[in-house]
């Protein structure tokens, strides 16, 4: 990249006002002032909502910010960035919040946008923007040198940015970089030693690239992946870059170690935007991309049911159940992907082009982060689950304001100790909402006896496998469990949490919804049966205005339903059943919403505009959403007994 930059193109203030942002598009000019307050909290769904991510080239430039919401509207249409020649995007705060997806930042660059401005980005956000050559900073004062016509020098945007970063950027992305770059394998210490370390910081020790030993917090590095997975969505995109850059057939490293799954739009024929739209030959250009990846190398491959009816399962529930193990890495195309570290493990979502490089290399690039230590001691109320605890976490000022971007959330204390396996993992599947890193629980009995009973893996637990005491925190919190009720969150944002006794009101519901990697686990449907079983012994069924989907994480947990007799409850109740995929949770199958109109209470990991559909989605535990929709309105399970004793 040059070391003076001169920016062509219009500067696109996103306001939070509709009508700020339409005059932009007509051509009037805007100040900074003038379109003052930006909008925070801009996620991957609004900049390419799932709808249009049909396409995993540069195709995609017709669409961003197609999704956006400013107040009550949507005002930018499809073309329009490219086509009103703008090529400086300018918002507030957490920008890129949401998916891993690498199409949003693609999106952008594709229809012009070659720099970004905002107060704060999300971790993976920014680093795929530096993968693919968009440029980022948080200093304001550039778009005044900018509009009085400076080139402005790269150092610029290299401030605050590891030395790892610097080098990436300077060289217009990561394949660039990596082409000129040697891949030895790592120097693995028997023993990490020296000043006491978090358990992430041996995780990575124990992987890293040799040229990064003696890394420190906040220094980027590459670490060798234990296992790398994309899902149907981006193996293409993957794919593509990966062909672009090391010619095809590209020399893959272990792919017996490379898993493609096949479960984000297996569900597209059932569902009604992609079905009343005609994005049904969208999809199947995404899954040619998945399928023709699969066919063409020796990679582990987990597909679509024989009938169409779902899939084998949702990536992070499968990886949890079938792949990783305590100390290992573990990267995936999915913001998601931190749902294994319930195991012990390192487990962080990475976008299109570090996949693609890791397939060759079999590094991929993070930055030794600081960690978060989140202590839940006491005993939980019934009915109160690990989903009630992220919403608590997710609704603290703190955490709103961005202050845990790029951390390790580490969950510790006795609430922690006692979850099993698949609470723990919704604790560190919704890192993703929270800013994070990754969340990790250190590996402990229930650990190894998750691992014997779904795996048969007879796992030994060696004792660097725990954080040191004395490790250096960024922070610690501490949360009395017992002081926890339910809690939901309102339309809009995961951050929007309230506990549920707290509402102002009835809030009428018309679909609920459990399922997703998040809420589609086990445990998730022994809580489903519990509310459903007594609500048949107090004669009550779904509510005769609402409609209950339940959708399986996998076809394991589908079967354990069978074992345990649930399946006939469900019915009997008046639920929907739905086999595995991701479904409503990726606006994707049943489940959606169909009108602006309507309220979904859900179990899934977050409720971003149009995240299900165009109607309202409230997001609540297992036991919420079930209680919800015997009530026909959100109510917990505890409220609704006490209205039935």
């Amino acid at each position: 990249m040059e070391d003076k930059i001169r920016f062509a193109g219009r500067v696109l203030y996103l306001s939070r006002d509709p009508d700020c942002i339409r005059a932009q598009l007509a051509g009037e000019p805007v100040t900074l002032a003038q379109a003052m307050p930006l909008r925070d909290n801009v996620s991957t769904d609004e900049i390419t909502p799932v709808t249009v991510m049909l396409s995993y080239d540069e195709r995609l430039g017709r669409y961003p910010y197609v999704g956006l919401k400013a107040g009550d509207a949507l005002p930018i249409g499809e073309n329009v960035i490219r086509d009103g020649g703008f090529g400086i995007t300018v918002a507030g705060k957490r920008y890129g919040k949401g998916s891993s997806r690498e199409s949003s930042p693609l999106a952008e660059l594709s229809a012009g946008i070659r720099l970004i401005v905002a107060e704060s980005f999300e971790r993976i956000y920014q680093q795929n923007c530096d993968n693919i050559g968009i440029l980022t900073t948080t200093d304001f004062s550039i778009l005044d040198r900018i509009l009085a016509g400076e080139a402005i020098p790269i150092e610029a945007f290299l401030q605050g940015r590891d030395a790892l970063t610097q080098q990436v950027i300077r060289s217009g992305g990561l394949l660039a970089y990596s082409k000129g770059a040697q891949w030895p394998r790592p120097r693995t210490n028997a023993a990490p030693a020296g000043q006491p370390r978090t358990l992430v910081e041996k995780i990575i020790e124990r992987h890293l690239h040799p040229a990064s030993q003696g890394a420190r917090v906040g220094d980027g590095v590459f670490v060798e992946a234990d296992w790398r997975f994309s899902h149907d969505y981006f193996t293409g995109m993957c794919a593509h870059l990966m062909h672009r850059a090391f010619g095809r057939p590209a020399p893959l490293y272990r792919p017996e170690r490379i898993i493609a799954f096949q479960d984000h739009l297996v569900l597209a024929g059932q569902s009604i935007p992609h079905v009343r739209d005609g994005l049904l030959p969208g999809i199947a250009n995404l899954v040619s991309g998945h399928t023709d990846f699969t066919r063409t190398y020796p990679v582990r491959a987990h597909g679509a049911l024989p009938d169409a009816s779902g899939s084998e399962g949702i990536c992070h529930a499968m990886m949890t159940e079938n792949y990783a193990l305590p100390g290992e890495v573990v990267a995936g195309t999915d913001s998601h992907t931190p749902h294994s570290g319930a195991l012990g493990c390192l487990a962080f979502g990475a976008g299109a082009t570090e996949l693609a490089n890791s397939w060759v290399t079999g590094y991929v690039r993070c930055k030794v982060p600081e960690t978060l230590r989140i202590e839940v001691d006491g005993q939980l109320r019934p009915g109160v689950t690990a989903k009630d605890i992220v919403l608590h976490l997710l609704q603290m000022e703190s955490i709103r304001a961005g202050d845990a971007i790029g951390a390790v959330f580490e969950y510790g204390g006795s609430a922690v100790r006692a979850m099993s396996i698949d609470e723990r993992a919704t604790l560190t599947n919704m890192v993703a909402e929270l800013g994070g890193f990754t969340g990790i629980v250190e590996p402990d009995e229930r650990t190894v006896a998750f691992l014997k009973s779904r795996r048969d893996v007879d796992f030994v637990l060696e004792p660097w496998m725990r954080s040191d005491p004395g490790a250096r925190y960024r922070a610690v919190i501490r949360i009395d469990g017992a002081s926890i009720g339910p809690m939901v969150a309102r339309p809009g944002d995961p951050g929007n949490g309230v506990p549920v006794d707290a509402l102002d009101g009835a809030v009428p519901v018309d679909i609920a919804y459990g399922g997703s990697c998040t809420a589609g686990k086990r445990e998730d449907f022994d809580c489903y049966h519990e509310v459903l079983k007594w609500g048949l012994d107090h004669g009550l069924r779904v509510a005769p205005r609402t409609k209950l989907f339940l959708q399986f994480g996998t076809m394991d947990v589908r079967r354990y339903c069978d074992e345990q007799g649930y399946l006939q409850v469900f019915e009997q109740a008046g639920a929907t059943l739905i086999m595995p995929g991701c479904g409503a949770c990726a606006n994707c199958g049943p489940g959606q919403s169909e009108h602006a109109s309507q309220t979904t209470i859900s179990a899934i990991n977050r409720n971003f505009p149009g995240r299900s559909g165009p109607g309202n989605v409230w997001l609540g535990s297992p036991y919420t959403v079930v209680a919800s929709a015997l009530a026909g309105r959100i109510a917990t399970f505890d409220a609704l007994r006490a209205e039935h004793a």
